[in-house]
């Protein structure tokens, strides 16, 4: 089963669609983890979110530890698949409970009283979706296991 999870080729270009998309997911993360870059932090994020769509507090946490630490362990090339595919659910959520009753497109003019559309959404199960595929790719964890452990298998 680990096998299956970390089998990798040596791809470049999967090695850049992971650096990207989990850089961007960290970033949103950070921003309910710890208030950064214009967030508000773990119990804004749990009390709002609470309310506004009546999550639990654990499935909360887990979005929060998946757009954080999970970010942070696709970047690394960690489980990639498993990263990939949690960000992917992430992604589905969101789109179900936020976006999609904005249509396809963001808010580009920044039109009053309309919220985001689900485009990013796609792109980023785009990239999900790669990952899935391919694995980790170049410069992963996942790569040095593979080689360490089950090196018979290489692709």
């Amino acid at each position: 089963m680990l096998r299956k999870l970390i089998l990798t080729s040596d791809d470049s270009a999967i090695f850049v669609v992971r650096i990207v998309l989990g850089s961007v997911i960290l970033a949103h993360g950070l921003q309910k983890l710890f208030g950064w870059f214009g967030g508000h932090g773990v119990a804004w994020t749990l009390e709002a979110w609470q309310e506004w769509w009546d999550l639990p507090p654990a499935v909360i946490i887990l979005v929060i530890l998946g757009e954080s630490f999970g970010a942070l362990a696709l970047i690394i090339g960690l489980g990639g698949r498993f990263m990939a595919a949690s960000i992917g659910i992430i992604m589905i959520g969101a789109m179900y409970l936020v976006n999609a009753r904005w249509g396809f497109f963001m808010n580009w003019y920044s039109e009053p009283q309309r919220g985001e559309g689900f485009e990013l959404h796609l792109l980023v199960l785009g990239m999900v979706i790669a990952i899935l595929i391919k694995g980790s790719g170049r410069w992963s964890v996942d790569r040095w296991l593979q080689q360490k452990y089950f090196s018979s298998d290489i692709l």
